[in-house]
């Protein structure tokens, strides 16, 4: 334990070390995405709750030069309807050292954003995208911004925001049989594709094991259209998705198999949600307050000493293979993807 909190780690019982810090911006959302929450939306957290744009370079500034954080990325919600997002982005940039700074975003605002945040120092973008067909777009995300999304990738392209990933997930019935042609337009347009299994992070709590799209299914799809040869462990390192090398390459297809295949022993990520709660894993159910230290005038070696006691704690696995699993109260939108 003393070693623990003299370290300039993030470290856990297990020996893993969190390098990769994914925050949380907002917990709002301009689309209603069927896996993700109602069509009526959610509750959203107050104003005051929210960490201010001082308050997450201050605490992404501590992960870095004090905790080994090395790569960064801004999630949500939607992280584009955060305001002061650019401004983010350059102070975060302008660290040293530097991290590595990316965004997972839905798209439909990058057209307008994808140069500034370049210019901000941003090095490249995630987007979601589950189907090519705008009717299905609109059944699975309740809003018809299917071209939004579509011009915000060029946009990004065109912007240097490269490379360019593409997040989908398939859900039966409504685009399960996509996977062959989404991963022929991401070749033919030079994103990079990874399909990723529906969890369990609904606010719904509709998410049943029985009858998802698993990574054997997808996989077995792909198979009928293109050869794929595993890119191997060693190229994987601690990245959650399994890649696979498509027609020989240079183009590679990812899959995230968070249910079926799971990757907790080699997680080196920690979670800063938009109300300054730490999480040691997505699927939590626990998580540490670091807003109320900022805000009651802790100084930073105190900060990151409770952040450093929360990873201490953080636990072998996920849990989804216990059938006891109990879902998170925290929707996807609240704690970020």
């Amino acid at each position: 334990m003393k070693e623990m909190e003299e370290a300039d780690v993030l470290i856990d019982t297990y020996g893993r070390v969190a390098t990769d810090l994914r925050v949380s911006l907002t917990d709002r959302c301009n689309l209603r995405c069927t896996y993700c929450m109602p069509e009526e939306g959610l509750q959203w957290l107050a104003k005051p709750d929210l960490l201010t744009d001082d308050e997450i370079v201050r605490l992404i500034g501590i992960a870095v030069t004090s905790l080994g954080i090395k790569e960064v990325r801004f999630t949500g919600g939607e992280p584009l309807l955060r305001p002061g997002l650019v401004g983010i982005v350059e102070r975060v940039a302008a660290f040293d050292p530097r991290p590595q700074t990316s965004l997972t975003t839905n798209g439909i605002g990058l057209r307008r954003t994808a140069a500034a945040l370049k210019a901000a120092g941003l090095d490249r973008v995630n987007v979601s995208l589950d189907t090519l067909r705008p009717d299905v777009f609109k059944s699975l995300t309740r809003r018809d911004r299917h071209k939004d999304v579509l011009e915000g990738l060029t946009a990004a392209r065109e912007a240097g925001l490269n490379p360019v990933k593409v997040n989908s997930v398939l859900m039966p019935g409504l685009n399960d049989d996509e996977a062959p042609d989404l991963l022929a337009w991401a070749v033919e347009h030079d994103y990079e594709l990874r399909f990723i299994e529906q969890m369990p992070l609904d606010a719904q709590h509709g998410w049943k094991r029985e009858g998802m799209v698993t990574a054997g299914d997808i996989l077995a799809s792909l198979r009928t259209r293109f050869e794929l040869t595993p890119e191997g462990t060693e190229e994987r390192g601690s990245a959650p998705a399994e890649r696979w090398i498509v027609d020989g390459g240079p183009h590679r297809v990812g899959v995230i198999a968070s249910v079926t295949r799971p990757f907790c022993a080699a997680c080196d990520r920690t979670r800063l949600t938009a109300d300054g709660q730490i999480r040691t894993c997505l699927f939590a159910t626990e998580e540490t307050d670091l807003r109320g230290a900022l805000r009651s005038g802790a100084p930073d070696e105190e900060i990151a000493r409770v952040w450093r006691l929360a990873m201490w704690g953080k636990k072998a696995g996920s849990g989804l293979d216990d059938p006891s699993f109990l879902q998170p109260q925290r929707p996807m939108s609240a704690i970020g993807g």
